[in-house]
């Protein structure tokens, strides 16, 4: 995709808009004015599970037509959402709860329609991940976001020890369910880390459980485990990290960058160290962060 420039709010061209709109994840007033006056507005609402989406609606009294966009029809509705937009449609997407797009359907559409030359304008608001990491009592920065780990267990190991090395501050989401068996893969690969889980996030019953990732499984097996999870797993110590390995090894050339200019470093210093510590050409390092 070429370069664009996107100004928002210029009237620049007859194609309507796509609005990202977040949604409370639990309490309703942590709506934003904004979204709601943008939901209003809109021409359509594009929505994960058009049930729960119509619950809102009534709340906030926005009678917008409602249409579904999910992952299991986002091939014909990701193309019913581009021709509305061609015909000067504003369309808002939302998921069933929080930031759409993360670890929901969307990021196809996003794909598509700034391949076409629309306009894709998000809203801030809630979000699970950043709302259990900033009460986690864990590092907040740099942090990883994950999302869902594999449903297999295999797979999910994998990953783990893809992860292992990593220096960041993790998060990841993981269902009731799963959560036990996640946090005994936790404990094998990643060791006896410091573990945040939480709960029905701005709900009644929000709770966070602090400790270590060995006292998180005791806790599992001695209460009944209900609603989703945000875990947040402090990430791997320098100087835990084998003789024979590098800090960086998981990390990608962007990532390895990215790390240092989060510490303050100024992209060309950063690009400058990578290039010495992997022993790769600058232009190669410099192509992976600016370009690719």
């Amino acid at each position: 995709m070429k370069m664009q420039e996107q100004k928002s709010f210029n009237r620049d061209t007859e194609w309507g808009s796509l609005y990202l709109v977040p949604t409370p994840i639990g309490n309703l007033e942590d709506m934003t004015f904004r979204a709601v006056s943008i939901l209003k507005e809109v021409d359509v609402i594009a929505a994960e599970d058009t049930r729960e989406s119509k619950k809102l609606c009534n709340h906030f009294e926005i009678g917008t037509q409602l249409i579904s966009y999910h992952e299991h029809n986002k091939e014909s509705s990701g193309f019913k959402i581009l021709e509305l937009m061609k015909q000067g449609k504003n369309v808002a997407l939302v998921s069933d709860a929080g930031m759409p797009i993360i670890s929901d359907p969307g990021s196809k559409l996003v794909e598509d329609i700034l391949a076409e030359g629309g306009k894709v304008i998000p809203l801030p608001g809630a979000n699970a991940a950043l709302t259990a990491l900033v009460a986690s009592g864990i590092t907040p920065q740099p942090f990883y976001f994950f999302g869902f780990l594999d449903r297999q267990k295999k797979e999910k190991k994998k990953q783990l020890e893809a992860l292992a090395n990593r220096t960041e501050t993790m998060i990841f989401y993981e269902s009731p369910h799963r959560l036990k068996e996640t946090l005994a893969a936790m404990v094998e690969i990643l060791g006896e880390r410091r573990i945040c889980l939480s709960r029905e996030l701005t709900k009644r019953f929000e709770e966070f459980i602090r400790g270590t990732i060995p006292e998180a499984i005791k806790w599992a097996e001695e209460n009944q485990i209900r609603g989703e999870f945000c875990l947040i797993v402090e990430g791997q110590d320098l100087n835990n990290i084998p003789a024979d390995e590098e800090w960086w090894d998981s990390l990608s050339l962007y990532e390895h960058v990215a790390h240092y200019v989060n510490e303050g470093m100024s992209s060309k210093e950063a690009i400058k160290q990578v290039s010495k510590e992997r022993n790769v050409p600058k232009r190669d390092v410099y192509q992976s962060y600016h370009v690719e």
